[in-house]
């Protein structure tokens, strides 16, 4: 349903720089940057994604005032792990070990973390393994 998912981040450099480590074991890398050359703004943007498909999105400016959740789809419970794992080095906080998640249904495991903004970013794998 969702093409692409954006927001404003507190700390440009200090996001991107999480997102990178954090979103590597998903497969994704940094895929564009939007310079405010580029915008004729002050504003900054970097994308990530894979295939050169930007689909997550920080950005410079003002940021909201409560907490987002934005689930991100694993191939395995391996990488929701490595998910985890790499977000937590990355100077993420623990909201949720990697695990299963029965209350949603049977095979939905995930991880939970808190990005350097607050937000609850999450890696999830539908398969049962």
């Amino acid at each position: 349903m969702l093409d692409h998912v954006g927001f404003k981040v507190s700390d440009f450099q200090r996001s991107k720089d999480f997102y990178l480590k954090a979103l590597a074991p998903l497969g994704h890398g940094l895929v564009m940057e939007v310079t405010p050359e580029m915008t004729g703004t002050d504003s900054r943007h970097a994308g990530f994604g894979s295939d050169r498909k930007p689909a997550f999105w920080i950005g410079t400016g003002e940021t909201i005032r409560s907490s987002l959740h934005i689930a991100l789809a694993a191939e395995s419970r391996a990488q929701v792990d490595a998910f985890h794992a790499a977000a937590i080095a990355a100077g993420g906080t623990d909201n949720g070990a990697p695990g299963l998640r029965p209350q949603y249904h049977p095979g939905y495991y995930g991880a939970f973390v808190h990005d350097p903004d607050g937000n609850n970013i999450e890696a999830v794998c539908h398969r049962p393994e």
